[in-house]
């Protein structure tokens, strides 16, 4: 996936409007505009404004899996939960929970380390 493809998954996730997001991060609306489109790539010092603004890694925004795919999912699920409110990720992480102790039984094992625990 290219840049700026994710660049505008991220804006479209947050409801920001190239001029909203250009705004916050205090450059030109003609230059998200490029990144969106694919014309042009953020400099270094963007880029690293860009994934502080989403809370993901320059990894995630440039696409790079490294040694396993899992590398993305995690980040994609941190983005999500950096985007909810305190009682929405105390839900999601319940919601979380629920799944862990249902695959547990359904394979007749035990739960994995501190899922049993209620500090997660």
């Amino acid at each position: 996936m290219r840049f700026g493809d994710i660049l505008r998954e991220l804006l479209e996730d947050h409801e920001l409007s190239q001029k909203q997001f250009a705004q916050a991060l205090n450059i030109s609306a003609g230059a998200v505009g490029n990144y969106v489109r694919s014309n042009r790539e953020p400099d270094f010092d963007t880029l690293k404004e860009i994934a502080g603004f989403f809370h993901v890694s320059i990894d995630f925004l440039l696409d790079y899996h490294g040694e396993s795919d899992s590398d993305y999912r995690d980040e994609k699920l941190l983005q999500i939960f950096h985007a909810l409110t305190e009682e929405q990720r105390d839900l999601y992480l319940e919601q979380g929970r629920v799944f862990v102790r249902s695959n547990s039984r359904k394979r007749g094992g035990s739960l994995p380390f501190g899922t049993g625990n209620k500090a997660i």
